[in-house]
């Protein structure tokens, strides 16, 4: 487990919370008695407490008291409320960390005061899964063994990269955002198989596992364009839906998506209530 024994604390049981929490124990990343969590939504909490085995806290507060590392998974919008009402119980250089879009560092920072040292995390959505893509950024009281547990904290639901704050917007674009182009790109994959005959079952699973193979292969060797190279003979099936493509506009399409979603992170970040 690298770091050995530290107690986490989880506030939030949505989509998000829970999805990392199941993560951290299927990872075994901590035994299930030293991550403790509570959701104000007690049914949610419930069902979190039942699927993991992991052990509830009476409120917020405990949560702090009982942890060293503390994972705040709430919306934005109450975030401010939630670090305020806890600004008291932050121990010094105790480790917070937020996956609050577009909140930053010295948000954090004016809400939950002096004491804790801030990491600010982009997960996406398939980290609920263990097949996450994630960035975060630090302030300066993060030591290295902080680092070490937020990276073997992600790690265990998929990759992880460092980052400057300035770039967590593009991550937000990229990553953050990413699945849902992906999901539209095996949607469309997928369309194009039953214009072409085939049953809908049969092309989603094969449009599916296409896009997951090839984000295996890339991962394990680095270089797409290789990969399309092996796929695409002169004159062939490949080069002729290619050429297709790139008639209209995909790559183009797909460069501009990431961009306006950054774009559209950077000025939900300005419009955020500097509470």
């Amino acid at each position: 487990m690298g770091q050995g024994p530290y107690k986490l604390g989880v506030i939030g049981a949505g989509m998000m919370g829970a999805g990392l929490v199941r993560g951290f124990v299927a990872g075994r990343v901590l035994p299930t008695d030293d991550i403790v969590v509570y959701d104000i939504n007690h049914q949610r909490l419930e069902a979190l407490v039942e699927q993991t085995g992991v052990p509830a806290a009476k409120d917020n507060h405990a949560v702090v008291n009982q942890s060293e590392a503390v994972l705040v998974a709430v919306k934005p919008q109450v975030m401010a409320e939630v670090l305020g009402s806890l600004k008291t119980d932050f121990a010094a250089d105790q480790l917070l960390m937020s996956i609050a879009a577009g909140v930053r560092l010295a948000q954090l920072r004016q809400w939950a005061g002096p004491a804790p040292a801030l990491v600010r995390v982009m997960p996406n959505i398939l980290a609920t899964i263990q097949e996450g893509a994630a960035a975060y950024c630090t302030d300066d009281k993060v030591t290295d063994a902080q680092r070490q547990i937020v990276e073997e904290l992600l790690g265990s639901v998929g990759t992880v990269a460092p980052v400057q704050e300035h770039l967590m917007d593009a991550v937000t674009g990229l990553s953050g955002s990413g699945p849902a182009f992906a999901a539209v790109f095996v949607e469309a994959l997928a369309d194009g198989g039953v214009a072409a005959g085939l049953g809908r079952d049969v092309a989603l699973q094969l449009a599916a596992q296409t896009v997951a193979g090839v984000g295996e292969w890339v991962l394990s060797r680095g270089n797409p364009s290789a990969l399309k190279d092996m796929v695409t003979s002169p004159g062939g099936t490949t080069a002729a839906g290619l050429c297709q493509l790139e008639a209209r506009g995909l790559r183009s399409a797909v460069i501009e998506a990431v961009v306006a979603a950054t774009q559209r992170s950077q000025e939900l970040g300005m419009n955020e209530p500097n509470q």
